[in-house]
């Protein structure tokens, strides 16, 4: 079976087809069948984008992003500051 990325939209999408669903009184393994995913991709999705609006996912994924680029710059400042302190002392 081939792997397809879906956007937050398209998981939010998903997600609240899934409630309209489970609100019609189906059983949740029908659910995630009815929306063509498996069961660990659909519980997956409940607990990361459950009950959020799809502005509030994009920011979630822009925060996402500039925290790992802001770690990727700490750690790099880190070992510079690492390599200064071994240069800075004396070699005995």
């Amino acid at each position: 079976m081939a792997r397809r990325r879906c956007t937050a939209e398209q998981i939010i999408g998903l997600l609240r087809q899934a409630d309209v669903e489970l609100g019609k009184g189906r059983k949740v393994p029908e659910v995630y069948k009815t929306i063509g995913v498996h069961e660990i991709t659909y519980y997956r999705w409940r607990r990361e984008y459950g009950g959020l609006k799809v502005d509030q996912a994009k920011r979630m994924k822009e925060l996402e992003a500039e925290n790992a680029r802001l770690k990727r710059i700490v750690a790099s400042q880190a070992l510079d500051m690492t390599i200064l302190k071994e240069a800075a002392t004396p070699n005995l």
